[in-house]
């Protein structure tokens, strides 16, 4: 099923269910009154809005036309955002970008951040311009909605804690990044709100494309109209969802509700294109000996979407415009 939220004027929304086509979409707060609330009573009230979404699917009620600059990110505010890089190909590029080497352990241990969970955007929220020397950047992702979930959670187990999935735009400023991380103690300014897509769906929606905790399906990425990217987001991923969870679960639990990111999708083929603007800059490093492609300006458009085979948008579109603030 596809779930949302319909902003309302309060912090948290009301929890809608979402036509598989995303046409049309049904309240649901008379089963749970937003998404949270409905993540932590999961096994009580799924069913129920499982139930709710055939009857909308099968037209058995008429339900009311999505219109997305109504709806806000899935989770408006989320307990905790805990974004991996999982994609080697992606850690490679940004750290020879900035002058610095991968790690030692790139291979066998995840990179996570934790991000700023208290403001997240809608998916045609403005993405704001502050200062154009900072470097701003867009970067498409998958994200893993959990359960709650233990500490000491093993790889083989996690599945059973991932209950929606949807996209992102990691939007990053890439020129605060060097001298954050010189300071050692990790990013922070360098990574404002992040935007996510307008549904959330659960993993049996995708079908064989999830499998081994991977997404096996193309991720777009769109500049002011163009597609500059559409990689493979399953077999390049180097750490799944499941050894992300293990990862993050060594030392302590996760509340449900808590949003995992998997890292900008990358691919090493160069024809698969770019999901930030930072992989293009560093290929031309690598090319030209400078980079050509600016950071984004105002009035560029970012659309990050990904397409089941049929060519049916499984999360929606993020549509952002970057606007001066």
């Amino acid at each position: 099923m596809k779930l949302a939220t319909l902003r309302d004027g309060t912090r948290d929304g009301t929890l809608v269910v979402v036509r598989r086509d995303n046409q049309a979409l049904a309240p649901a707060a008379e089963i749970a009154p937003t998404l949270q609330a409905a993540l932590d009573r999961w096994d009580e009230v799924a069913p129920a809005l499982a139930a709710l979404s055939e009857r909308l699917d099968q037209g058995a009620i008429d339900g009311q036309p999505v219109e997305v600059s109504k709806l806000g990110p899935p989770l408006p505010r989320a307990y905790e955002w805990v974004d991996g890089s999982a994609y080697i190909n992606h850690i490679i590029l940004v750290r020879k970008a900035r002058g610095a080497e991968p790690p030692a352990t790139l291979e066998t241990d995840p990179l996570v951040y934790q991000g700023g969970s208290g403001v997240l955007l809608a998916p045609t929220d403005d993405i704001a311009l502050t200062n154009p020397e900072w470097g701003l950047d867009f970067e498409a992702e998958i994200c893993a909605i959990l359960a709650d979930t233990p500490q000491g959670t093993r790889p083989d187990d996690a599945g059973s804690y991932v209950r929606l999935l949807m996209l992102c735009n990691d939007v990053t400023l890439r020129n605060l990044i060097p001298p954050e991380l010189a300071k050692g103690f990790g990013f922070f300014t360098s990574k404002p709100a992040t935007a996510f897509s307008p549904f959330a769906v659960t993993p049996d929606e995708l079908g064989p494309a999830w499998r081994d905790g991977r997404v096996h399906l193309p991720l777009r990425s769109s500049l002011n109209g163009e597609l500059v990217g559409s990689p493979d987001a399953g077999p390049e991923m180097h750490f799944s969802f499941f050894d992300l969870i293990a990862h993050i679960t060594k030392t302590r639990a996760f509340t449900a509700g808590t949003i995992l990111g998997s890292g900008t999708v990358s691919n090493a083929d160069r024809g698969k294109g770019i999901s930030c603007l930072a992989e293009r800059r560093m290929l031309e490093i690598i090319d030209d000996g400078a980079p050509s492609t600016p950071f984004l300006a105002a009035g560029d458009q970012v659309r990050i979407e990904m397409l089941d085979p049929d060519g049916r948008s499984i999360f929606g579109s993020i549509e952002q415009k970057v606007v001066t603030q």
